[in-house]
């Protein structure tokens, strides 16, 4: 039993590393033995559990957009206001950005989209899709009037403006820029049904 929870442990380790290494410094900037030598583990250890570094990939980035859905919760939750799930988003990446002091997995990989092997590409596009699907249920509840198009349009727009206000807060070395750009982007509640 206690070899299964080391094993286990390690897996946790191994894919905790390499998700701080991709948010840092991307995907192609670390092999196994890196991970090998944060983890304090050997090489083959970390091919024991991921024969290939597109294997790690995409476990890191289905771990890391499952883990972002569920603080996200559902969007049709109505004990939530549809702009306070608005907000909610916003400081998930504000979070991402100021707390972990790092990029958004996936805004990290999908700037490497082209070098990327295909599943670890697929496993990116489904993070987005995944949060435009949430923020356009969220968008709709905002604005039941608004077509899915619209809405759509919108959640687009929210992700974009997110991934981008990091990229240049982080380019700058000014995190709080990311305050500012979201601030202006939501501009009050009433800019939110607009």
């Amino acid at each position: 039993m206690a070899l299964q929870r080391s094993q286990g442990d390690t897996l946790i380790k191994i894919l905790d590393v390499a998700e701080a290494r991709i948010r840092s410094n991307g995907f192609n900037d670390f092999s196994f033995r890196d991970i090998a030598a944060d983890v304090g583990i050997k090489s083959a250890s970390v091919h024991y559990h991921f024969p290939t570094k597109s294997d790690l990939g995409v476990r890191v980035t289905r771990r890391y957009t499952a883990r972002f859905l569920h603080y996200l919760g559902d969007p049709e939750d109505k004990n939530n206001a549809p702009a306070e799930l608005l907000l909610h988003y916003i400081n998930g990446y504000k979070k991402f950005l100021i707390d972990d002091e790092a990029m958004c997995l996936c805004g990290m990989l999908g700037a490497e989209l082209a070098s990327l092997p295909e599943p670890v590409r697929e496993e990116v596009k489904r993070f987005n899709e995944d949060n435009v699907e949430w923020l356009k249920r969220v968008y709709q509840r905002l604005n039941p009037k608004d077509k899915k198009k619209k809405a759509k349009t919108k959640a687009l727009h929210l992700l974009a403006s997110m991934q981008g206000a990091m990229i240049v807060a982080r380019t700058l070395n000014e995190p709080k820029l990311f305050d500012r750009i979201s601030k202006e982007f939501l501009g009050g509640a009433k800019n939110l049904v607009a």
